[in-house]
C-alpha cells in the first residue's frame, strides 16, 4: 500500500533529521574520532590528548612548544594505557559516543603534571552527543589501597589554540578584549618575571602583559574562553558545577592567556587542583582507597556575532549545563545520578547585637568535607590541617543565598559534611558540623543563627569584611601588572590612616609593600582618639586577604603589642591579585597601652622584596574592659 504524499514527506524529513543528528565513532588504531554535524574531535589512544577539534571547517587546536593541542596535565603513562569505547553509538541509535584512555599505576608513578607525577590509576574520557556543540571531557583518579602514599600536584585540563583563528579572550566583564598577537608577545621586553612582558609592537605597545592578570574566582566564571573577530567562532570551557574543583567558592586560579613559551599560543586552562594564590592539597595515605571524578565539563563551540555575543551565548549554555547536572549518561565510575543525590536547604539569620542593622550581601553557603589532617606525602609540606579553602581531595557544593539568607544546595553527593557560610559585611564564617546528606533526600536545616565572634565592644574599623582588598586604593582595577610599584609614589610617607577622617577607598592601599628605604620594616599607622585611658584586654582583629610578608608586628603608642606570628606566602601580590587564601589573626594586648587623647597603632612588615607584603581584607579594634589583660609580648 502506498503512503499518502504528506506522510511520505514527513517520513523523509524524519529520516533526514535522524541522519543529520547522529554521532559517529571511528577507530584507526592510533586515534579515536568522534563526530556529529557540529564538531569533529580526534583523541590519541596513547596519551588521551585531544589532538584535533574541528568546528565550522576550522581547526581550533593549535601547537607551540610544550604540550600542544588539548590535554589533561596528568595523562596515563605507566605501562601501556588501555583504550576502550565506553559508550558505543551503535547501541543507542547514534545518539552518544564516549571513549576512554586508562592507565593502571600498579604502584608506579604516572601523569607528569606541572607538580610532578602521582601514584594512581588515571582514566581520561571524552563524550559527544548528537546535538552537542562541543565535546565533554572528564578524568578519574583512583588510588588503590595497596598503593604507596602519594599526592597530586598542580592538575588541570588545558588547550593551546590555533592562533590563526583566535584573537579575543573573555574571562569576565573586566577581562574581555582583543589580545596581543603571538608575534607581539615574542617581541616584548621581559619584565620582573618570565610571565610578564612590556609590549613594544601592536595594539598594546607600551603596555605590560602578564598572564596572571586574567586569573579569576572559578565560581564566578561558569563560561570563559577565546573567540575570533575574523571567523566569528568561539571556544569556551563550561563548568556546570564546581564540586570537583579545589578551594570552594572563593578559589582564584589561572584561566587563559598567551602561552609564555615559544609560539605564544592562545591558551585556556581548567584547574581542578589549583596551586596558585595559596594553593590547595590532595594527599593520599598508604593503604587509603580514594577516587575522584573530575568533570565532566564542556568544551563548547559556538558561532555568529561578535565576541561579547558569543560569550553571552556561552553563559546561556552554562545555565543549561548546570540544570542538566549531574549528567544521566555518565556511567561506570563513582558518579551518583540526580536521584541518588540529596538537597540541603535552610536560612541564615544574622545575630550581631553590636551591628543590628547589618545587611548581609553576597552570601555564599557551601558543604565541604570536615577539616582533616593531611599526611606529609612524598613531597613533604605536612602534616597540616586542610580546610575547605585548601581542599582538592574531596567534593564541595556551593550556592549563593538570597538577601534574606535562604539557600538551596542541590545535587549533593551522599556523605558527611560541614556547612560553611560567608558574607560581605560579616567578619569570619558560620560553620556547622555533622551534616549528613542521604541519597534522594532533602535535608531542611531550618533557621541557622549566625552570631559572629566578638572580643568586646568595637572601637573602630577599616574596610569591609568581604575577603578581598577590592575596596581599597587600586582594588577596583587590580588586574594589571606592577601596581605594587606605585606604592612609594602614592604614599611617600606610608599610610597614615586617621579614624573618622580618612577614607579607606583612597587612603588605604590595596597592599602593604616593603620599601627599600625602610631598613627597619615598612610601617602603616592608624591614628585614633579616645576620651579616656582604658583597661582590660584590647584585641586587634586582622582579616588578611593575601599574605607574602613573613609576619606583621603591632606597635601601640611606640610599645610592642604583639605579632601575627609566621604567615604563609600565598603569592598573590606578585600575581596581581586582590585575594588569595584568606586568614585571620586576632592580636590581644593590654588596653593600658591605650591612652586618653591621640593614639597611634602601627602595623610593620619586615624588609623584603617589593612583592613580599600583605593585603588586608578588614581591620577592627575591640575592647573588653572586664577581661584580664594578656601578658606583655
Amino acid at each position: 500500500m502506498r503512503l499518502p504524499r504528506t506522510l511520505c514527506l514527513v517520513a523523509m524529513a524524519l529520516m533526514t533529521l535522524t541522519a543529520r543528528a547522529a554521532v559517529t565513532l571511528t577507530d584507526d588504531n592510533a586515534t579515536y574520532t568522534l563526530a556529529n554535524e557540529h564538531v569533529t574531535a580526534k583523541v590519541s589512544k596513547r596519551s588521551g590528548d585531544l589532538i584535533s577539534l574541528r568546528f565550522k571547517d576550522l581547526e581550533l587546536m593549535g601547537g607551540g612548544s610544550g604540550h600542544p593541542a588539548g590535554y589533561w596535565s596528568h595523562a596515563p603513562t605507566a605501562n601501556r594505557p588501555v583504550s576502550s569505547i565506553t559508550i558505543d553509538p551503535k547501541s543507542n541509535n547514534n545518539a552518544r559516543a564516549e571513549i576512554s584512555v586508562k592507565g593502571i599505576s600498579g604502584g608506579a608513578s604516572q601523569g607528569q603534571g606541572p607538580g610532578g607525577s602521582t601514584i594512581a590509576d588515571i582514566e581520561i574520557r571524552y563524550a559527544l552527543g548528537a546535538d552537542d556543540h562541543g565535546l565533554y571531557t572528564y578524568t578519574i583518579f583512583t588510588h588503590q589501597p595497596d598503593y604507596p602514599a602519594t599526592s597530586v600536584g598542580e592538575a588541570r585540563f588545558g588547550v593551546k589554540l590555533n592562533a590563526d583563528v583566535f584573537d579575543w579572550m573573555t574571562i569576565d566583564a573586566n577581562r574581555n578584549k582583543k589580545m596581543p598577537t603571538p608575534a607581539d608577545w615574542g617581541k616584548g621586553t621581559p619584565l620582573n618575571m618570565k610571565e610578564a612582558r612590556r609590549m613594544t609592537t601592536g595594539l598594546y605597545a607600551g603596555q605590560a602583559e602578564h598572564k596572571y592578570d586574567y586569573s579569576a574566582v572559578q565560581f564566578d566564571i561558569p563560561a570563559f574562553g577565546w573567540s575570533s573577530t575574523k571567523n566569528h567562532v568561539g571556544l569556551w570551557f563550561i563548568n556546570p558545577t564546581i564540586e570537583y574543583l579545589s578551594g570552594g567558592a572563593t578559589k582564584v586560579e589561572l584561566t587563559g592567556h598567551l602561552d609564555v613559551n615559544a609560539g605564544a599560543a592562545p591558551t585556556l586552562l581548567n584547574y581542578w587542583r589549583g596551586s596558585h594564590y595559596g594553593g590547595s592539597r590532595c594527599d593520599i595515605a598508604q593503604g587509603e582507597s580514594w577516587t575522584k571524578v573530575v568533570g565532566p565539563f564542556l568544551i563548547y563551540c559556538n558561532s555568529g556575532g561578535d565576541p561579547t555575543n558569543l560569550w553571552h551565548d556561552a553563559l546561556a549554555q552554562a545555565k543549561k549545563e548546570t540544570q542538566a547536572w549531574p549528567y544521566d549518561w555518565v556511567a561506570g565510575v563513582d558518579y551518583p545520578h540526580k536521584e541518588q543525590r540529596g538537597t540541603v536547604t535552610g536560612q541564615l539569620i544574622l545575630n550581631d547585637p553590636q551591628a543590628p542593622d547589618t545587611k548581609m550581601t553576597n552570601i555564599l553557603v557551601g558543604l565541604a568535607a570536615p577539616d582533616y589532617t593531611a599526611p606529609a606525602g612524598r613531597r613533604g609540606g605536612g602534616p597540616t590541617t586542610v580546610d575547605w579553602q585548601q581542599d582538592a581531595k574531596y567534593y564541595q557544593f556551593w550556592t549563593r543565598a538570597d538577601d534574606q539568607g535562604h539557600f538551596t544546595i542541590p545535587s549533593v553527593r551522599p556523605g558527611a559534611y560541614t556547612l560553611h557560610a560567608i558574607a560581605t559585611g560579616v567578619l569570619g564564617e558560620y560553620a556547622q558540623t555533622n551534616i549528613t546528606v542521604q541519597p534522594g533526600k532533602q535535608l531542611d536545616l531550618g533557621q541557622l543563627n549566625w552570631k559572629p565572634l566578638r572580643h568586646g565592644k568595637q572601637l573602630w574599623e577599616i574596610g569591609i569584611p568581604n575577603r578581598t582588598a577590592e575596596e581599597f586604593r587600586h582594588g577596583d582595577h587590580y588586574w594589571q601588572w606592577g601596581l605594587y610599584n606605585d606604592y612609594p609614589k602614592d604614599f611617600p610617607n606610608d599610610v597614615n590612616f586617621v579614624i573618622g577622617k580618612s577614607d579607606f577607598r583612597t587612603d588605604w592601599n590595596y597592599c602593604q609593600c616593603p620599601r627599600a628605604d625602610r631598613p627597619n620594616g615598612t610601617p602603616w599607622s592608624v591614628t585614633f582618639d579616645l576620651p579616656q585611658a582604658l583597661k582590660g584586654k584590647a584585641t586587634l582583629r586582622l582579616a588578611l586577604a593575601a599574605t607574602s610578608a613573613r609576619s606583621i608586628q603591632v606597635v601601640v603608642n611606640d610599645q610592642p603589642a604583639g605579632t601575627t606570628g609566621p604567615l604563609t606566602d600565598t603569592a598573590t601580590i606578585r600575581r596581581d591579585g586582590i585575594r588569595g587564601y584568606w586568614s585571620q589573626r586576632d592580636i590581644a594586648f593590654d588596653a593600658a597601652l591605650l591612652k586618653s587623647g591621640t593614639n597611634v597603632l602601627k602595623l610593620i612588615i619586615p624588609p623584603g622584596g617589593v612583592m613580599s607584603g600583605v593585603e588586608y581584607d578588614y581591620l577592627r579594634l575591640e575592647l573588653d574592659e572586664s577581661a584580664k589583660p594578656p601578658l606583655a609580648p
